[in-house]
């Protein structure tokens, strides 16, 4: 059985390369081999506000993985400008999030964070390892230039869909994001996040936030849903993170002194 699977799997490819296999299948791009890694190796951890990734499993099936990054790369930068802008999104991000992982297996079992596989020169985020659009890619280029870049989507809640392998990182989630979806599913990543105490919370008159948000505060001040601040989008989730009223009215008068909470860069390996 595990010989018949592995040849179907090198047969895929081999098609895929030839052009024989469409990654597209009704219309909209098939993540289906993707959704089944996240299904099968994904952990999620205090109700979803974290997850681990098996990082283990992932290594015994990465010819799917490798077979789902190929079908990526065969769509063409005008297939994909065709594509309403919601299934833009979801596509960049759940190929940032496979691509993400398939970087970690390239020397997995041995690193404990996603740093390891840069130097003291070169990021290992910006290390063009994904094949989109007929060229070669870095992570940064996907989020910074596709995703966030002038020409972006100017959505922040994708800060908490797309994942960097590492403890700190919003959850990766365990279902792909899809175009019929996405919506509910940023909405659900943005709220599981900060309702993560470990990662986001009101101590007196100081909110101590993910440096997420140091990181990406302009992401933060563009207007989106009407906020300018950070306070002012996190005012935003307060019925879900059980805030009061008068906390509630300070975040949205920018009220509180902000402070960023270390970020942890060890792996998010179920194995650690």
């Amino acid at each position: 059985m595990i010989l018949g699977n592995t040849i179907k799997v090198v047969v895929i490819a081999m098609m895929a390369c030839c052009g024989l296999v469409s990654p597209m299948a009704q219309g909209e791009f098939d993540h289906s081999q993707w959704d089944d890694l996240l299904k099968s190796h994904v952990v999620e951890l205090g109700e979803g506000h974290a997850t681990q990734i098996d990082y283990d499993g992932m290594l015994r099936e990465r010819e799917p993985l490798g077979v789902y990054l190929e079908q990526v790369s065969q769509v063409s930068r005008q297939t994909f400008e065709v594509w309403p802008k919601i299934e833009q999104l979801a596509f960049l991000i759940n190929v940032y999030n496979a691509a993400t992982v398939e970087l970690i297996l390239t020397e997995y079992p041995r690193l404990d964070s996603i740093k390891d596989l840069g130097s003291l020169f070169r990021s290992p985020f910006s290390r063009k390892s994904i094949s989109l659009f007929g060229e070669l890619m870095s992570l940064n280029h996907i989020e910074h230039e596709l995703i966030r870049g002038p020409n972006g989507f100017g959505d922040p809640r994708i800060h908490f869909a797309v994942n960097c392998a590492s403890i700190g990182c919003p959850a990766l989630s365990v279902e792909v994001y899809s175009r019929a979806n996405l919506e509910q599913q940023l909405e659900k990543a943005t709220a599981m996040f900060l309702a993560d105490s470990t990662r986001n919370r009101i101590e007196g008159n100081i909110l101590r936030v993910s440096k997420i948000f140091d990181w990406y505060e302009e992401d933060f001040e563009q207007g989106w849903r009407g906020t300018e601040s950070v306070s002012e989008f996190v005012a935003l989730y307060a019925d879900v993170l059980g805030l009061t009223s008068d906390i509630t009215a300070r975040l949205q008068g920018n009220e509180f002194r902000i402070r960023y909470l270390r970020y942890d860069w060890n792996l998010n390996s179920t194995n650690r």
